[in-house]
């Protein structure tokens, strides 16, 4: 019998969980466990690491895996490649549902940089007032420039910040183009750290900040092993189906 594992944690990977619970096929929805308040899920879930490739090859075995998607943060690389590899050794079937990233548009004023540390680099100079909308994971990294008033969206109220000026917005996504644009103007906002996370839910800000004619330091997305990449819910479906699972459709 097919049992998928859902490798979790964006508005991609609900929307699946949604559409397999519907479909009534054995799954689990599986978190990072970076968020402290997750969404419900019409899934059996668990939270927390597997313990590197090893460990998800194990849960995989000892679960009766047969499907693995890849459904995280296109971010989340190190998860992404321990995915890979635990696929491969176990021999389960493995496709990722990842969006599309981001493209530039006429009027954006991007500057690419290939990682966080180059977008550190990037803020070298003067006092700015940054809008850093890259979460909390790197957030230590900024640290190296404490010369800038930063503006951090965040989805939980962090116990403390490696930022000594830093103003704090708790909000979860999706976002509008009006709200993040209000959001830039109180603040002053004179730069935008971005990554390259594609998708709508976080796309406002690109757009207002185009509006406002304030550059961005886009990050570029991580580089990955050949896998096989989906963009939505129905061909992962449809993956799916062709890859031995009955959906009754």
């Amino acid at each position: 019998m097919p049992n998928l594992l859902i490798l979790g944690g964006t508005t991609e990977a609900n929307t699946l969980a949604r559409s397999i619970a519907d479909l009534g096929v054995s799954a689990t929805y599986s978190y990072a466990g970076r968020v402290d308040t997750p969404r419900s899920q019409p899934l059996p879930v668990r939270v927390g690491g597997f313990g590197g490739a090893e460990g998800l090859a194990r849960y995989i075995q000892d679960h009766g895996i047969t499907h693995v998607i890849d459904a995280t943060h296109p971010f989340a690389a190190q998860m992404s490649r321990n995915a890979i590899d635990a696929c491969v050794s176990t021999g389960v079937h493995l496709a990722a549902l990842t969006r599309p990233a981001w493209a530039h548009q006429d009027g954006d004023r991007w500057q690419r940089v290939p990682d966080v540390t180059a977008a550190v680099d990037a803020l070298a100079g003067p006092t700015q007032r940054v809008f850093l909308a890259i979460g909390r994971m790197h957030l230590d990294d900024f640290a190296d420039q404490p010369q800038h008033r930063y503006l951090l969206r965040l989805v939980d109220e962090p116990e403390a910040l490696p930022l000594p000026n830093a103003d704090v917005v708790v909000a979860r996504g999706p976002f509008t183009v009006e709200g993040d644009r209000a959001l830039m103007e109180r603040h002053g906002t004179q730069v935008v750290v971005s990554k390259n996370a594609g998708g709508k839910g976080a796309r406002a800000k690109l757009v207002a900040a185009r509006a406002l004619g304030i550059p961005v330091v886009m990050i570029d997305r991580p580089a990955l092993p050949l896998r096989t990449e989906l963009s939505s819910v129905a061909q992962v479906l449809d993956w799916l189906d062709h890859s031995g699972v009955n959906l009754g459709v």
